[in-house]
C-alpha cells in the first residue's frame, strides 16, 4: 500500500494511490491480513495490550515525528514494542521461576527484573522506532539494542499494522463502488487511527461495557474480551466508519443512510456484525465529543463536528 513508499531519504510518505492495484492482487492480501489477524488472535498472550497505554504510544508518536518517519513506522514501532515486551517479561519470568529458593530470594529475583525492564525500557522503545523506520526505508545498519529486540522477537519484525487494514478496506470498498473521498477520508483515518492508539483504553471500556450491559465488568469478561481489543481487523472498519460518519456532508437522514451503506459494506467484506462497526463507531464518536469542542472538530475536519451528528438518545 501507498504508506510503504516513502519520499527519498527520510521524508514523509505521500499516502496511499487508490485505484492502482488489480482486484484479484487486492483479494490476496486482504486474505492474507484476515488469515494473519486471525492466528494472531489465537495465540494472543494474556498480557496483551500492557505496553499500549497513552504514555508510551504518546511518547512514540511524539518520536516518530520529531524524526519525520512515514505514518506506518509509528503503529509498527507501537506493535514491535508490544511484542518485544511482553516476551521479554516472558523470558524473564520463565527463568525466574526455574531457580530453587526461599520466598525472599524469589522477591529479590522479580526486584532485579523488574529493575532491568525499568533501566532500558527506554533505550528498546528508541531501538523500536528504529526498526520499524529501517524496515520501512531499506536500513541495513543494526545497533547492539536493535538485536536484542531481533533476537527476542526470532527477527519476526515485518508485522502488519491496523494502517494496513484501514488502507487495504478503503481500496477494497473503491473497487466495490463504494463512493468515498479517498484522500480526505484516508487522511482523516489516520488521524482516527492516532486518537484510538492515544485513548484506547477509554474506547474499550466502552465497548466492553456495551457489549455487556453493565458497567462493572467481571474479570473473566475483561480476560475473554482482550481478543476485541487486539482485533486489527474491527479496529481498522471502526475507524473508517467512524471516518465516513464525520465527513458525509448534508441533512442527518442523508448521512445516516450513506453511513448505513458503508458499514453494510464493510460486514460484507470482512464478516464483522454491523452492530460490532456501530458500537465501534459509536464509542469512538463519544470519545472524540468529550476530549474537544465542536469549534476543534470543525477546524480539524473541515466539516460539522460528531457530536452534530449523534442523533438523541430516547
Amino acid at each position: 500500500m501507498g504508506s510503504q513508499v516513502p519520499v527519498p531519504g527520510r521524508g514523509r510518505d505521500s499516502g496511499p494511490v487508490f485505484s492502482g492495484v488489480a482486484a484479484e492482487v487486492i483479494e490476496d492480501t486482504l486474505m492474507h491480513l484476515a488469515t494473519e489477524n486471525e492466528q494472531y488472535l489465537s495465540e494472543l498472550p494474556e498480557q496483551a495490550g500492557l505496553f499500549k497505554e497513552t504514555r508510551i504510544v504518546e511518547f512514540i508518536f511524539l518520536l516518530s515525528e520529531k524524526w519525520h518517519l512515514d505514518q506506518s513506522t509509528r503503529y509498527q514501532a507501537v506493535e514491535l514494542l508490544e511484542r518485544f515486551m511482553i516476551k521479554q517479561v516472558e523470558q524473564m519470568c520463565d527463568g525466574r521461576g526455574s531457580t530453587k529458593g526461599r520466598e525472599q530470594g524469589q522477591r529479590s529475583s522479580w526486584s532485579s527484573v523488574r529493575d532491568h525492564i525499568t533501566n532500558t525500557f527506554v533505550l528498546r522503545l528508541v531501538s523500536c522506532v528504529q526498526l520499524a523506520s529501517k524496515l520501512s526505508l531499506h536500513y541495513s545498519e543494526l545497533l547492539e539494542s536493535e538485536l536484542a529486540v531481533l533476537n527476542t522477537l526470532h527477527f519476526h519484525i515485518n508485522v502488519s499494522t491496523p494502517l494496513a487494514y484501514v488502507e487495504l478496506l478503503l481500496e477494497v470498498l473503491g473497487y466495490n463502488g463504494c463512493l468515498l473521498p479517498a484522500k480526505p477520508l484516508h487522511q482523516l483515518c489516520v488521524q482516527l487511527l492516532d486518537f484510538c492508539y492515544l485513548t484506547r483504553e477509554t474506547i474499550y471500556d466502552t465497548l466492553l461495557k456495551t457489549a455487556i450491559e453493565n458497567s462493572t465488568p467481571s474479570k473473566l469478561q475483561i480476560a475473554k474480551f482482550l481478543t476485541v481489543k487486539e482485533d486489527f481487523m474491527l479496529l481498522a472498519v471502526g475507524v473508517i466508519s467512524t471516518g465516513v460518519f464525520i465527513l458525509s456532508p448534508g441533512h442527518w437522514e442523508q448521512v445516516f443512510f450513506y453511513f448505513l451503506q458503508v458499514v453494510e459494506h464493510l460486514n460484507c467484506i470482512t464478516g464483522i456484525t454491523p452492530q460490532s462497526i456501530l458500537e465501534f463507531s459509536y464509542a469512538v464518536v463519544r470519545r472524540i465529543v468529550g476530549s474537544t469542542t465542536p469549534e476543534q472538530h470543525r477546524g480539524n475536519c473541515g466539516t460539522r463536528s460528531p457530536e452534530d451528528r449523534i442523533p438523541p438518545q430516547k
